[in-house]
């Protein structure tokens, strides 16, 4: 029966984040009709159980020392899973690894590949994924001729489900495993400090309205005083080098969905929306009030930042 395989990733020997929001996805599709869900997993019972508490009916678990490896040596197990599922739509992360495996096993399958999908869902029986294109400015749809499907998700696109420890689903051991051609001769973390952007309950958001970098100086003082918040900015104001690009927010950069998303001076170009359209909460700050920002906004102040931005830290510290 056709059904969702979803190749789920660990990291730091836990199931990683990515992998429960692509059980989110599955999830929705299967509630179209997509069939059922299942994943494939390099770990043990643990990580497996971790999966079906998801929302996963079935996994499949390979070599745990698979996890870490490039994405080829992986290659084996997850035609063994899809093999055995039965599965016609594929779902991989869009990550390091992900970006990886999923063309490798399209090719080998011989079909298409989505890449870095947003949207999903399923019409007349088939998926049909949405992408960013041309830079980011605009959105394509993307339907497959072949049986089988594959698309690679971006991060924070969709919610994971809430974990049920109470579900229950078949977990098989497999023994496939494959080689890579690539040795890894060492791994090293980028050094970090604060929250991740991904992660953040809060987003603080600056772009070309700014007028120069020294304006992402007040978003970051903004952000010190909330809770869980970051700094983001738009692609406009990272092209002129003004925050880093890893703070990008949109289609061709990151995409999240905080409780509360205030954007500063940022117009909002339809490539920005889309990497912050699942934002529980949006604020907008703008002198421009025919801004498609501030139309989005659930609450608007129409002004110079330079003026609300230091008020509403001040307010803030009372609360505090």
């Amino acid at each position: 029966m056709p059904g969702i395989l979803i190749v789920a990733e660990t990291s730091a020997g836990a199931v990683a984040p990515i992998s429960f929001e692509l059980l989110g996805a599955a999830r929705q599709l299967s509630a179209q009709g997509a069939g059922s869900v299942s994943a494939v997993v390099a770990g043990g019972e643990a990580e497996a159980k971790a999966l079906i508490a998801h929302g996963a009916e079935a996994v499949y678990t390979a070599d745990a020392a698979l996890a870490g490896q490039p994405a080829d040596a992986s290659l084996a197990a997850v035609e063994a899973a899809l093999q055995a599922s039965g599965a016609d739509i594929v779902l991989v992360g869009t990550t390091s690894f992900g970006r990886d495996l999923g063309p490798a096993l399209a090719f080998r399958q011989k079909t298409g590949i989505a890449m870095d999908c947003t949207e999903l869902k399923i019409e007349g029986g088939r998926l049909r994924a949405t992408r960013g294109c041309y830079g980011g400015n605009a959105r394509a749809e993307h339907t497959w001729k072949a049986p089988l499907q594959i698309a690679t998700v971006k991060p924070k696109s969709f919610d994971a489900p809430e974990p049920d420890a109470g579900r229950s689903g078949a977990i098989t051991a497999s023994g496939a495993a494959g080689e890579s051609k690539v040795k890894v001769l060492g791994v090293a973390k980028a050094e970090s400090t604060g929250i991740r952007l991904e992660d953040a309950q809060v987003v603080v958001s600056g772009g070309r309205g700014l007028g120069d970098e020294s304006g992402f100086r007040a978003l970051e003082e903004l952000a010190s005083v909330l809770p869980q918040a970051a700094v983001g900015a738009s692609r406009a104001a990272c092209d002129l080098g003004w925050y880093p690009p890893a703070a990008q927010v949109g289609l061709t950069g990151k995409v999240v969905s905080p409780n509360l998303y205030i954007a500063i001076a940022i117009s909002g170009a339809s490539q920005h929306m889309a990497g912050m359209a699942g934002s529980k909460n949006i604020v907008a700050i703008n002198k421009d009030p025919d801004a498609n920002m501030v139309k989005a906004a659930k609450f608007a102040i129409v002004d110079d930042y330079k003026k609300v931005v230091p008020a509403l830290i001040e307010e803030i510290k009372k609360l505090g």
